[in-house]
């Protein structure tokens, strides 16, 4: 194991940059599944004839389908459609599409735990099924679900490293890259990034966990 080999100036800043990929990745696909997620979590919950019944067979094969295989599809599979991405869209389109998935169900738990009779005494008081759903459900239902959707976002984080099956140059790939060149450098690579992880997600972490006591 080479630590000093490893960790050298032209090394760390090349894993550095490719964390920084990895951060834009993440935070952009965080925000559009965000959006997606709660469009489709409110049009599950909302029960609306046919589209309700529609999202619901999206998001659960979605929910139901490996991540590295909705990547390799956006990249690949599309071309045969016409629709040519380059490596940083298709790994947007497959993390926001498939984390979408995953934060409409938490969307939709956080509704269905507000209490029935919210909803009930917000149309008695002359409010529209819209109004009381966009001004007394939704800001509720919110509030409930920011510690899970933050476990979720954690996830999506890991997750950007499986874009290195269509070489997206997020860290595991500048990792795979620095280790190439000399095997001895393995081990110490993969500790450091290691640590980068932990250290990100252990911080969101603590984020969720003190966003929840809040809660209770």
């Amino acid at each position: 194991m080479d630590f000093v080999g490893a960790y050298s100036g032209a090394n760390l800043s090349f894993l550095f940059e490719s964390l920084l990929e990895t951060l834009k990745m993440a935070g952009l696909a965080i925000i559009l599944s965000l959006i997606l997620g709660i469009i489709l979590g409110v049009l599950r919950f909302a029960r609306i004839p046919v589209i309700t019944q529609i999202v619901a067979i999206i998001v659960d094969i979605l929910r139901n389908l490996p991540l590295v295989l909705i990547i390799m599809v956006s990249y690949f599979g599309l071309r045969d459609f016409g629709i040519q991405l380059d490596v940083f869209s298709a790994a947007i389109l497959a993390l926001t599409i498939f984390e979408a998935a995953m934060i409409s169900e938490i969307v939709r738990s956080g509704l269905n735990s507000i209490p029935k009779g919210q909803m009930e005494a917000a149309r008695s008081s002359g409010l529209s099924y819209t109004q009381a759903l966009w001004h007394i459900i939704l800001p509720q239902g919110l509030r409930r679900m920011v510690p899970p959707t933050v476990s979720q976002c954690i996830a999506l984080l890991k997750d950007t490293s499986l874009t290195i099956a269509i070489g997206a140059t997020e860290l595991m790939y500048a990792a795979r890259v620095v280790y190439a060149s000399q095997t001895s450098y393995m081990v110490p690579t993969l500790i450091l990034v290691a640590l980068i992880y932990f250290v990100i997600n252990y911080s969101l972490s603590i984020l969720s966990r003190r966003l929840e006591a809040k809660q209770i």
